[in-house]
């Protein structure tokens, strides 16, 4: 994706790596698109505002179709780009029980 200056753009980021992912105003991500630096998809579930692990079917979309693989690219009509790349890292989890474990003991 090109680089838009920042004024007209909106920038989200890779929810695998953290990458900004620069959109321009009303620019929606292809189905087949993926990420500059990493690969991963973009029109995935983790990347979606909608994704939600606690949810049913892992979205709070209530009329979006079940996706089974919430990384790859699919076809839901209500996807959009998450503003927060919000998905924690598994080391970060990791850290965050020892911590509550630490504080228990």
């Amino acid at each position: 994706m090109a680089e838009l200056p920042k004024d007209s753009a909106s920038s989200r980021s890779c929810a695998q790596c953290g990458t900004p992912v620069v959109l321009a105003p009303g620019q929606s991500i292809g189905r087949t698109e993926v990420c500059d630096s990493c690969g991963a998809d973009l029109h995935a579930c983790v990347q979606c505002a909608h994704y939600d692990e606690s949810s049913y079917n892992e979205c709070r979309e209530p009329q979006a179709d079940r996706v089974v693989d919430k990384e790859r690219s699919n076809f839901c009509d209500y996807f959009s780009m998450s503003s927060t790349g919000r998905r924690a890292k598994d080391g970060t989890n990791k850290e965050a029980l020892k911590k509550l474990d630490d504080l228990f003991k």
